[in-house]
């Protein structure tokens, strides 16, 4: 898969299953979503910057509108209306090859748990006391297992239940003969995947209008 727009499509294929929204439509060179969150109405997604995004960007005056370029902010901030404000640096980051972990076992007073849905797989780390400490998804489309959502619980962190969560994903993935990953990883999460093996793409920028009654919380 080298293919730029291809990976972009198929990320976001698998980012629509895992949140059982209809898949991208395609949007002159690059891609529309409708989400119909109250703070993601709908997302656009270009895998170039190029003048589509441009002319959406001044089209545009409805807030919470997502528009998503895999490109720096540098490239395009300054050539927009002040109206859009940019938000918290994503990556888009492949794994074509099985993911390097540490020995590692699932810490003392956790169990797994699993379920699915389309071609959805979650698996959810819960403690002994019934709390969800970690929650992670796989979707598997397009030749390319799509990884979402994977959240670790403030109060759960550092006892390494992120890496076991990944571990039994790509176990899952790779039974269903799914060898090649994906995801888009906040600055945070950019290190857990680089340590296990994870290269970044492409940088995953977001923009979007705010409500003046509802404030963008990031």
């Amino acid at each position: 898969m080298e293919d730029k727009k291809e990976i972009v499509k198929s990320w976001l294929k698998g980012w629509c299953l895992s949140r059982e929204l209809s898949f991208p439509v395609p949007y002159k060179s690059g891609f529309n979503v409708f989400v119909g969150d109250e703070k993601q109405k709908e997302r656009y997604i270009f895998p170039e910057l190029n003048e589509d995004f441009f002319q959406l960007a001044q089209s545009i005056n409805e807030p919470w509108v997502h528009l998503k370029v895999s490109t720096s902010p540098e490239q395009f901030m300054g050539k927009i209306p002040e109206r859009w404000q940019l938000q918290a640096q994503g990556y888009l980051m492949t794994c074509f090859h099985p993911m390097i972990f540490p020995e590692i076992s699932l810490a003392e007073g956790y169990h797994l748990e699993f379920s699915e849905y389309n071609t959805t797989f979650v698996v959810r780390i819960v403690a002994e006391n019934g709390e969800q400490a970690s929650i992670g998804r796989v979707s598997l489309v397009d030749e390319v297992a799509v990884y979402d959502r994977i959240v670790t619980e403030t109060n759960h962190q550092r006892k390494g239940l992120a890496s076991f969560l990944l571990k039994e994903l790509e176990k899952i993935a790779l039974s269903k003969g799914f060898p090649n990953n994906l995801l888009v990883a906040t600055e945070e999460g950019k290190l857990l995947y680089e340590n296990l093996g994870w290269e970044v793409y492409a940088l995953h920028s977001t923009i979007v209008i705010p409500d003046e009654d509802q404030p963008l919380f990031k």
